[in-house]
């Protein structure tokens, strides 16, 4: 690499590295990525002041601060955000020490790692796109540090056309060898990230925090017919025991029997985000799916999988059920109460008829209640710190999901009748471009089950009594118009936006499950579809794709017409062909000395003309630098040439 070249190259090279860092930013404590873009703008301004760059003592000072910070984000030595954190303050440190062409590459090829790392924590279309666009800039820089002169645009679009070229090859490689899920004995101490969702307790007001988030929890697609809004609940963790405030689940041994179901089964394919806990929300009540699921006692799905990766599952269930018998740990959890019910609080129940008339009467008198007595729904609810059942059923009258079947159940088993809190979701938004459901935290809700002879567990959603738009709708438009005052669905500018969001969340589903959680079992699946079931048509179907491409590369390669770069060998193979003439052959493996040497011993009369053309043939094809005055000058050698 010539000095006069470095500026150039340089800036080049940090500019693609500082567009590949740039989303770890996201990933990596501030620290360390402050630490490193104090190093990235040291290297950026010694690009102009070489006098400023710091010497070996202060690299090494500089290195021992980075293992400083290193140990003390306390992540260990190995996993996922260690090994990215090392990666990038070893990238920042080997800046300063440029000296040689070597150290270019050795940055570039560290610079590759840095830029796959990124997919190690998202893994959208759009972040694919990007780190293929630095990727594509930093073999860019590649090409800049092998050419004779730095053209920036130049050296882009050969870098586009080698991706270009390389993708079929790619594709083909990721339909034949899907990735491998790494087990969990390889990801060491890897730490956890904290996500919003669903808690495995409930206080009045908790899922209200929920009502306001537009975050992504799942997507549902049916295989055949899709279940009305009001039978979509999407069933979560089942709390039972109370304090008073604040509802848990309880131990609880297996039901006595399996469910009975009947009527319509709706097979779906459910794909989790990112999620902490290991819960899979499906309708109730599930009854087929697939490994590695698994169905608890209070009805739940749970995976054995790592819930902190997307994942698909296969799901069928039935809407209508009976789960039948209800056990004594099961009765014991769902008739608890933290105490001797107030006065007031067995007046309302009495004046319900909670302990003169059977549990369906007691039920329908109290969402009868509820609808007459001014209660209302809201996503704001007043405070209430001191006795929040007793304050929401006589004083405030306001309250969300939450407060409603925590009160309704406190009743319920106050009147002994056997009933507990389910959490989940409910409802969810169609996404009319792709056909499939879109459940959002927002759409986070609490019901109740209540136990009924000859019925088993009962859904009964106290909700609805005074909400029942939030039920019966989508609750996005609902929601829309209760933050805003207006109704936004008639909103041109709304609809037109909602539809783009509809496309794009399409487009990214099918990525999701095509792309990212491609396995060997969708191998199997998309070439079974092509007549591929055994090692010996895999091996045929591999040849015949990859087959074509090769031999279309091959062509590209062989046979383009010559570009003007090649136009200084035109003029030597001009050279060689007067020379062949006279017997004079150029043999396939001899070299343009040995060659030149051999021709002087016979035509020695041309010795200066051929030790001139050879040495500006070499100048020109392999050197470094040539001037435009060298070419004309071998140009009018050889076309004056003579034997």
């Amino acid at each position: 690499m010539k000095p006069e070249l470095d500026k150039n190259i340089l800036i080049f090279l940090l500019s693609s590295i500082g567009l590949i860092v740039l989303p770890h930013v996201y990933n990596i404590p501030l620290t360390i990525f402050g630490f490193f873009c104090l190093l990235f703008g040291w290297r950026f301004i010694g690009i102009w002041k070489q006098n400023w760059l710091p010497g070996k003592l202060v690299i090494l000072l500089l290195a021992v601060i980075g293992i400083a910070l290193l140990y003390n984000q306390h992540q260990g030595l190995f996993g996922l955000d260690a090994g990215t954190n090392l990666f990038i303050i070893a990238l920042g440190l080997k800046l300063l020490e440029i000296k040689k062409e070597r150290d270019l590459y050795l940055i570039s090829y560290l610079a590759f790692i840095v830029a796959s790392s990124q997919f190690l924590y998202e893994q959208s279309m759009l972040m694919a796109a990007y780190i293929l666009l630095v990727c594509c800039v930093l073999l860019a820089t590649l090409i800049s540090i092998n050419s004779s002169k730095v053209q920036i645009f130049g050296a882009l679009k050969t870098a586009a056309i080698i991706t270009a070229q390389s993708l079929p090859i790619a594709v083909a490689l990721f339909i034949l060898f899907p990735r491998i899920e790494a087990p969990r004995w390889m990801l060491f101490n890897e730490q956890p990230h904290a996500r919003t969702g669903l808690s495995d307790s409930m206080e009045p007001g908790s899922i209200s925090d929920l009502g306001v988030s537009e975050e992504l929890v799942f997507r549902v697609k049916f295989a055949g017919a899709i279940p009305p809004s009001r039978q979509r609940y999407w069933r979560g963790p089942v709390l039972s025991y109370t304090d008073g405030k604040r509802w848990t689940q309880a131990a609880v041994q297996k039901p006595l029997g399996k469910p009975v179901v009947t009527g319509t089964p709706y097979q779906y394919t459910i794909l989790m985000e990112p999620q902490d806990k290991n819960w899979v929300f499906a309708l109730d009540m599930p009854q087929e799916f697939s490994s590695p699921l698994t169905l608890n006692a209070d009805y739940q799905l749970t995976t054995s999988g790592r819930p902190d990766k997307r994942a698909e599952y296969k799901v069928t269930s039935y809407t209508n059920y009976k789960t039948g018998l209800i056990n004594p740990s099961e009765y014991k959890a769902a008739t608890q109460l933290p105490g001797e019910p107030s006065d007031k609080i067995k007046q309302l129940v009495s004046q319900l008829h909670g302990f003169d008339s059977p549990p369906d009467n007691f039920i329908n008198q109290l969402l009868n209640h509820f609808r007459t007595e001014d209660f209302h729904y809201t996503l704001t609810p007043p405070l209430m710190e001191e006795n929040p059942i007793e304050s929401f059923l006589f004083k405030t009258h306001y309250g969300f999901c939450s407060h409603y079947a925590s009160a309704f159940v406190y009743l319920m088993r106050t009147a002994h009748i056997p009933a507990r809190v389910v959490t989940g979701y409910q409802g969810g938004e169609m996404n009319k471009v792709g056909d499939f459901l879109e459940i959002r935290q927002a759409d986070a809700h609490a019901w109740a089950e209540v136990w009924l002879e000859n019925q088993g567990w009962v859904r009964v959603d106290p909700t609805a009594a005074i909400a029942q738009e939030r039920i019966e709708q989508e609750i996005s438009a609902n929601r829309q118009t209760a933050y805003y005052g207006i109704p936004t669905a008639n909103i041109p500018a709304y609809n037109w936006l909602r539809k783009t969001r509809q496309l794009w969340s399409s487009v990214d589903y099918n990525w999701h499950r095509w792309v990212i959680n491609y396995d060997n079992k969708s191998q199997s699946n998309f070439l079974s579809s092509f007549g591929i079931n055994d090692i010996k048509s895999m091996i045929y179907g591999m040849i015949a794709f990859i087959a074509p491409i090769i031999a279309a590369l091959c062509w590209f390669m062989l046979y383009q017409k010559p570009k003007t770069a090649d136009k200084v060998l035109l003029i030597y193979n001009r050279f060689c062909k007067k020379l062949a003439k006279h017997g004079l052959l150029r043999g396939a493996g001899e070299g343009v000395k040995d060659f030149g040497e051999r021709v002087k011993i016979k035509l020695p009369e041309q010795t200066a003309n051929i030790d001139q053309i050879t040495a500006l043939f070499i100048k020109l094809r392999y050197g470094r630098v040539a001037a435009e005055e060298d070419f004309r000058q071998l140009k009018t050698l050889v076309g004056s040439f003579r034997v």
